[in-house]
């Protein structure tokens, strides 16, 4: 697995701050997310992985304040530069998307209107965010953009509707509407989730590039830890809507501290060994009914201790640039079931 190896800055863009979100359902309430905490700087890459339902949407919305009835916000702080998201005014808010922070969503062609021309809905991006712009003028620049993003005879394909489009055509189309605005942060969910791995490859180069030269900061959400590998400065790994484990990528993917992202790392299939069997974390997810008074991955944890069912673990500082939330932390010696646990080596 090739690791990112850049160095990261310290000026911090974006800061969350024990965010709880919950959403009101008949069956009861959802504890989506339970004091998810992190940070982000300037001109940084942060990754933000785990299971599918474990809240990295949920979370990257919340920055946006994009979650809808019956979820609700119910604490928590998001500051962005030096301004507290959550409590702004709409309209606020409303200046900030789109401009200062972009947002890729899932399935992008489930984004974008499939009654008006891609290019124009490229230009539209600009003409909400600058008032300066005509439309002659915002077409042009949304062209220059979608020539950028690798896309052939950009001014032909201005002219297309989505349904005209493939999958990764689509998808450059969402990176170039993301980012001709020229944001401070990136938002990318699940970029290139539904794409084979030759477009993966060269739309995330393609965004990489782009990235750079905006000098753009990036929440990039993904469930694959190849691309988190490859593309992220830090990662923080998510489990039943908590943070566990979070860290420079190299430090994280190379030497994980945490229970559940060894296990999560272990689920990856062993080219050198193909057929050996696949790894699975045994056990199921938690209920997210249930409010959080415990370590939530403990009945899946071999390292399991009494404490774990009973406690919420702090988190632990192993380095400067790693931490995790997990009581094998707590001490010199630590023990589990009457045996000494290496996490190093387990």
């Amino acid at each position: 697995m090739l690791l990112k190896d850049t160095p990261v800055t310290t000026d911090k863009l974006l800061s969350v701050q024990d965010l709880r979100v919950h959403f009101h359902t008949l069956r009861g309430i959802v504890h989506a997310l339970e004091g998810v905490s992190f940070h982000l700087n300037r001109q940084e890459t942060l990754g933000l992985a785990g299971e599918t339902g474990c809240g990295k949407s949920v979370t990257a919305r919340s920055v946006l304040r994009l979650i809808d009835p019956p979820g609700r916000i119910v604490s928590g702080r998001i500051i962005f530069e030096d301004r507290d998201i959550l409590t702004l005014d709409d309209t606020a808010v409303r200046a900030i998307r789109g401009g200062e922070i972009s947002m890729i969503m899932q399935e992008p062609k489930m984004s974008l209107n499939p009654v008006i021309r891609v290019g124009d809905q490229v230009a539209e991006a600009l003409l909400i965010h600058d008032t300066s712009l005509n439309r002659s003028s915002a077409r042009t620049q949304a062209e220059e953009m979608l020539t950028q993003m690798g896309i052939p005879e950009a001014h032909r394909t201005s002219r297309r509707y989505p349904h005209e489009l493939s999958g990764g055509m689509a998808q450059r189309i969402m990176i170039a509407m993301m980012l001709v605005t020229r944001p401070k942060l990136l938002i990318a969910d699940e970029p290139t989730s539904a794409l084979d791995v030759t477009i993966q490859a060269q739309i995330l180069a393609l965004m990489d590039k782009l990235v750079q030269d905006i000098r753009t900061s990036v929440l990039m959400i993904t469930h694959d830890l190849g691309v988190m590998a490859e593309t992220c400065d830090r990662v923080a790994v998510m489990y039943a809507g908590n943070i566990v484990e979070m860290g420079a990528v190299r430090s994280v993917l190379k030497d994980p501290q945490h229970p559940y992202t060894q296990g999560l790392l272990k689920t990856v299939p062993d080219k050198a060994n193909p057929d050996h069997p696949l790894y699975a974390i045994k056990g199921n997810v938690p209920s997210l009914l249930q409010p959080q008074n415990h370590c939530r991955f403990s009945d899946r944890c071999e390292y399991a201790m009494a404490r774990c069912s009973r406690e919420i673990p702090p988190v632990y500082q192993m380095t400067d640039d790693h931490e995790a939330a997990c009581f094998l932390h707590d001490g010199q010696s630590i023990s589990s079931g009457g045996k000494q646990v290496d996490l190093m080596n387990p």
